[in-house]
């Protein structure tokens, strides 16, 4: 339970953090759309990412594990399909928004431990 708090309240910091620092990385609503949003990237994370990680496991391996990012960059662009406050635009803007968001993540984990 306290792992999913976690994962929440970071994905929500990191959607937070890329939209101030990311051009073309935009979210329009406030406190209460940006913890929903971190939930449905959660979710996404929880249950998709798995999924295209089995699928595409020889590219990760010949990419040595690079190709992780670009699912993470899929997975965010899905979320903006489903979460219309949080718009990204551009190919740069999906790249920085995934590492800043996977970086909070990794520190927030860390930090809980």
């Amino acid at each position: 339970m306290l792992n999913l708090i976690i994962t929440v309240l970071a994905n929500s910091l990191g959607i937070f953090v890329a939209s101030r620092w990311v051009a073309g990385f935009g979210f329009t609503g406030g406190f209460g759309e940006l913890l929903l949003t971190g939930a449905v990237l959660g979710v996404f994370f929880m249950i998709l990412k798995p999924v295209l990680k089995v699928l595409s496991f020889p590219v990760i391996l010949l990419t040595l594990g690079l190709f992780s990012l670009v699912i993470n960059a899929f997975l965010l662009w899905l979320l903006t399909l489903v979460v219309p406050v949080l718009t990204i635009q551009g190919l740069g803007a999906y790249v920085w928004g995934t590492l800043l968001i996977t970086i909070i993540n990794l520190v927030a984990h860390r930090m809980a431990r």
